[in-house]
């Protein structure tokens, strides 16, 4: 029911989505004979959209979240025991509808798991996802995994948690399977925005992870002052962001992060 709850409350809460319905409101008032009230809303929504395409705005939120954690250097983590890889980069719906795994921007959640799949041999490879989307279809694990051993790791070496709809979930759903053990050491991929609240909520969780981020949206500080080339990208940003800003207040909010 919560993850249901929640993709309404997104739905509503976006940015995006939330200016069309001011302007939406504004019109009403406007046309119902309230001028004044409905002149407001509307100018409001175009200063804030033409404000949120064409400033640093989307920048200056991404790098608030993305600058928490940077990779770690090889010599520092040595051979660890495992990588953790969350989902979030599968479209599983579309993969379902065309018979063929489909990737999204977060892509390199992936392809950096096989990378690293390679480089430490003797890893275990744990990918957690269910199917995080409200069209029911196959969990996002099973395909990283079908998709890890197309590209030639062993089976044996990538267990799947299929169960988790969110990032709590991924944290529990993954300490059940895994039992981590005094001194060995995890990593875990995820997008560098994500990254902040999944430290949080697996440290909460009581497992310590070695945070491995991937997926950078932004080159560092200098776009602190970069002004967007296509304001559609802007607004791509500003809405993932605030996503990920709600989340981790909730999360701190109900006691999930640490």
């Amino acid at each position: 029911m919560f993850f249901y709850v929640s993709k309404i409350f997104w739905f509503f809460a976006q940015p995006s989505n939330l200016v069309i319905i001011s302007l939406i409101v504004g019109a009403v008032f406007y046309y119902r004979g309230r001028l004044k009230i409905g002149k407001r809303i509307i100018v409001s929504c175009i200063v804030f959209i033409a404000l949120a395409g064409l400033s640093p705005l989307n920048y200056l939120m991404l790098l608030s979240l993305e600058q928490q954690y940077g990779k770690p250097s090889p010599q520092t983590i040595g051979s660890p025991s495992g990588v953790i890889v969350l989902g979030g980069m599968i479209d599983t719906a579309t993969s379902e509808a065309r018979a063929n795994m489909t990737l999204n921007n977060a892509a390199e959640r992936l392809t950096e798991a096989a990378r690293l799949a390679y480089r430490f041999p003797e890893a275990r490879i744990v990918m957690s996802g269910g199917a995080s989307t409200v069209y029911r279809g196959k969990d996002e694990a099973s395909s990283a995994k079908q998709f890890l051993t197309d590209l030639g790791v062993a089976d044996s070496r990538v267990l799947t948690e299929t169960n988790s709809k969110n990032t709590w979930q991924n944290a529990i759903y993954s300490k059940e399977i895994i039992q981590p053990q005094p001194g060995e050491r995890w990593l875990l991929i995820t997008s560098a925005f994500h990254m902040p609240r999944s430290v949080g909520v697996f440290r909460a969780a009581g497992f310590e992870v070695i945070p491995w981020p991937v997926d950078y949206r932004t080159r560092g500080d200098q776009d602190a002052w970069r002004l967007p080339t296509q304001p559609s990208e802007a607004w791509r940003n500003i809405d993932l962001a605030t996503k990920e800003w709600i989340g981790y207040a909730v999360y701190a909010l109900t006691g999930r992060l640490k």
